[in-house]
């Protein structure tokens, strides 16, 4: 069934992409273990290779950030079309065009929500670099300019303002599998 999801896909990498708290690495945690995938966060992997996220903003600036994010996002998508994985990428991530490109080459899920779907995630996580001040203003700002892109990108538009991350991550495989059986269609 994993094979059919995938190759339905056309053998492309699942990258979940949408606002930062939505719950891009819960749900795609979850979803990898349904499916006997890897998981990749490429914040994590950043966090790996370079410390905190809000250490490289202070000490190196956003740019710096954006361009180390970059290649994350690169290295993790190229590394999944060897051994496939579900990716979640940083809220940001998609406003770099060469990401934006590499995301044409993969099934890109947008996570999408509200204000009051990541309210309480937001004020019990100080540690977000662009949310420094009043957070909620700063998330809806970041929001409604990511947005539109986000809705660009997406092949599936995945609703998370409801249910607990299993019942979305048992949703997101559903959808993924009439994704794929509809991609088959129009192949045929």
């Amino acid at each position: 069934m994993v094979r059919q999801i995938l190759d339905g896909c056309t053998g492309r990498p699942v990258v979940l992409v949408g606002p930062m708290a939505v719950g891009k690495s819960a749900i795609g945690q979850q979803l990898a273990q349904q499916l006997g995938l890897l998981f990749v966060d490429t914040d994590a992997v950043v966090v790996s290779a370079h410390g905190s996220i809000a250490d490289i903003f202070a000490g190196r600036g956003e740019h710096a950030f954006r361009e180390i994010e970059a290649r994350a996002v690169a290295k993790s998508i190229e590394n999944a079309k060897v051994q496939p994985a579900i990716i979640s990428l940083g809220g940001g991530a998609v406003l770099d065009s060469g990401t934006q490109q590499l995301l044409g080459e993969c099934t890109v899920v947008y996570l999408e929500c509200d204000a009051g779907t990541v309210a309480d995630r937001i004020a019990r996580n100080t540690g977000r670099p662009l949310l420094k001040g009043d957070a909620m203003a700063r998330w809806e700002a970041l929001f409604a300019t990511r947005r539109p892109v986000y809705e660009r990108l997406a092949d599936i538009v995945m609703d998370v303002r409801s249910g607990s991350v299993v019942e979305i991550g048992l949703r997101l495989e559903e959808r993924l599998r009439q994704f794929a059986a509809l991609k088959e269609e129009v192949e045929k």
